[in-house]
């Protein structure tokens, strides 16, 4: 784990990277999310699950409106805000915790940061083709972290993957500093899912600790790897079978650096972090 980080917001919530590992509870409020589609888009649903993911310890709060299963086809930003918007005001009211907005679309990040979200979550990682610039300039006019993920359209690359994922990183800081986004401002995130196939992604958190750093510096690293599809290539399992291996990549990423983990099933993977906080810092202490 590196590159400590505090983030006090406006509304009086904090944030702490770089002590334990940090656990962020996914809550979908799309109808066709991969894994969990239609369950909690409605406000009793989304509170309610929000309330169990805090209780079984979750940290942060990841709220999407538009589900990023493999083939899926965006939805206009003002289709989006629609859904978004109004669960958001509420899940901003109820939680104790931060709240991440899932969007890679710069006019439902500018909206959901004037709402009092906390993190923006970008899958395009500032390089979305059809708004270049726009997501790095809301987050530079916000001043809020943004988790920049690397992502890319198809699954070639003419080298080395860990190499062309620090060629990304390094333009999507470009972009970033350009527009006038802070250092502290960045978190990356290896995209397990994303422009990748099953065997990539395997080595990808095979080499995670490669990623944490960027042109020199360090940067804290959130690894979302729940129930996605290589598992199931993997180890031949459905969706609703993936908890114990996600918490295994879980592991292994905290072992490799990882400052989050993104996950659906928090109750479980809250306690296999812990655990493997605890064995770190006793080898890290001595």
């Amino acid at each position: 784990m590196t590159a400590a980080r505090t983030y006090d917001f406006a509304d009086g919530k904090r944030l702490t990277l770089g002590g334990r590992t940090l656990v962020m509870g996914i809550l979908n409020i799309t109808p066709d999310s991969f894994s969990d589609g239609g369950k909690f888009n409605t406000r009793d649903t989304a509170l309610r699950h929000l309330e169990e993911m805090v209780a079984d310890g979750a940290d942060i709060i990841d709220v999407g409106a538009e589900s990023s299963r493999p083939g899926f086809t965006p939805m206009p930003a003002s289709e989006e805000m629609e859904r978004l918007m109004p669960l958001l005001e509420e899940i901003l009211k109820n939680s104790p915790v931060p709240v991440s907005v899932d969007t890679f679309k710069a006019e439902t990040a500018r909206a959901a940061a004037k709402a009092g979200a906390h993190i923006l979550n970008d899958i395009w990682g500032l390089q979305y083709e059809k708004e270049p610039g726009m997501m790095a300039q809301v987050a530079a006019e916000c001043g809020l972290p943004v988790i920049v993920m690397h992502n890319q359209n198809g699954t070639e690359y003419s080298g080395d993957v860990i190499a062309a994922m620090q060629d990304f990183f390094q333009e999507s800081l470009r972009i970033g500093r350009k527009a006038g986004m802070k250092e502290e401002q960045f978190i990356f995130d290896p995209g397990i899912g994303f422009g990748k196939t099953a065997e990539q992604n395997v080595e990808v958190l095979r080499r995670q600790e490669e990623l944490l750093t960027v042109a020199g510096r360090e940067y804290p690293l959130l690894l979302a790897n729940s129930r996605k599809s290589f598992i199931g290539k993997t180890l031949g399992l459905p969706v609703d079978e993936r908890m114990e291996a996600t918490g295994a990549s879980c592991v292994i990423g905290i072992m490799k650096g990882a400052s989050i983990v993104r996950v659906h099933d928090v109750k479980p993977i809250v306690r296999m972090c812990r655990m493997a906080d605890v064995i770190l810092r006793s080898e890290q202490n001595g």
